[in-house]
């Protein structure tokens, strides 16, 4: 919105101009989400504690603590996340661009699917939700949708390609089995987020980290002259979803301020399972879908233990590789405070996105 009518002006006025650059409008997509975030932080928590009178219910085979620490603490709060991200990109982001309504439905189509898993996890009072294999069907409708859409948008053969790190333009055309690949990298990365969200402020602080990496990649994808310079892959248009990715860290800083330990309101699978489909998407428009598996390494580990921890219970009879899967909880049952966890696990986030944003220079 901001965009049309500042740009209309901007031709008379230079301060107005700055609403042409997508930087500016970067910049202010964060400080309008996390101002939002601020303002209706507050209200929502009160109604959501008058509404979930007993709070998220609480795993019985979790660690123990959580049964004392936790409970009673509403969940949802990433309706917050939700609300501050979408207002903000509809007010700073340029409306024409396909790209940004394609993140936008995607978003908010993985939002309505955690928001009613987690409504049946409160009406049934446990912890089970909606069952793994609805949820995953609706979550793999919705990507495929979203990944043929962009496919249509590129138009070009690089629409179902994606870019190799540190190799110089180098590019692998999937042609159709795109469509089968976005939707793993979109779903993987939407239930890698949740299974990493179980403690306070865990989940949101790698999601902040890895959205001002696809930020950058994103400008630098959509601007030809640095695309070229970098050797990296040019999507025209693609520029445009920095401003989506600064309103999800002003919304992530936003719900942040309430989320940080002792937490006064969990964002649930309402919050943890559109920004990882968010990351998602804005990797597969930007064609930098492996680097994506770099930048959200953590989150790529929380997932691998799961599966580790499963798959070796099944296949030795009972037996356990960690104390508790995800690993968050392994270390938890060693006897980490939950600070220290998070504090280590985002130090360890930043590594890995300094990592991953090396192979934009390194080709």
């Amino acid at each position: 919105m901001f965009y049309y009518l500042f740009t209309l002006w901007g031709q008379e006025s230079v301060f107005f101009n700055l609403f042409r650059y997508i930087t500016f409008r970067t910049a202010g997509a964060l400080l309008t989400a996390l101002l939002i975030s601020f303002l209706c932080g507050p209200p929502l928590i009160r109604w959501l504690k008058k509404q979930q009178r007993h709070g998220q219910p609480i795993r019985e085979d979790g660690p123990a603590s959580h049964l004392l620490t936790k409970q009673g603490t509403p969940t949802m709060g990433g309706s917050l996340i939700l609300f501050a991200l979408v207002l903000s990109t509809l007010f700073w982001a340029n409306l024409a661009n396909r790209y940004v309504w394609v993140v936008l439905l995607v978003t908010l189509g993985f939002g309505c699917i955690g928001a009613y898993d987690d409504y049946l996890k409160l009406t049934k009072r446990n912890t089970k939700g909606l069952s793994g294999k609805k949820k995953l069907l609706l979550q793999m409708g919705i990507s495929a949708l979203a990944t043929y859409a962009v496919m249509e948008i590129g138009g070009a053969e690089f629409a179902t390609s994606t870019s190799v790190p540190f190799f110089k333009n180098i590019l692998i055309n999937l042609g159709w089995f795109y469509v089968p690949f976005g939707i793993f990298v979109v779903v993987g990365s939407s239930n890698a987020v949740n299974l990493t969200d179980g403690l306070d402020g865990l989940a949101i602080g790698p999601v902040m980290i890895v959205s001002a990496c696809f930020a950058l990649i994103a400008y630098l994808v959509g601007n030809h002259v640095f695309a070229n310079h970098l050797q990296i892959v040019f999507v025209p248009g693609a520029g445009e979803l920095s401003i989506f990715c600064g309103a999800l860290i002003g919304a992530g800083l936003g719900f942040l301020w309430y989320n940080a330990p002792p937490a006064r309101v969990w964002m649930g699978d309402t919050g943890s399972l559109p920004a990882g489909a968010a990351l998602g998407m804005v990797a597969v428009i930007t064609k930098h879908e492996l680097v994506l598996a770099v930048v959200g390494g953590l989150f790529v580990l929380e997932a691998i233990s799961v599966i580790l921890q499963v798959g070796y219970f099944k296949f030795s009879g009972g037996k356990r590789i960690f104390l508790m899967a995800p690993i968050h909880h392994h270390f938890e049952k060693k006897g980490w405070s939950e600070p220290t966890i998070v504090f280590r696990f985002w130090i360890i986030a930043i590594v890995l996105a300094l990592i991953g944003l090396s192979t934009l220079k390194l080709r």
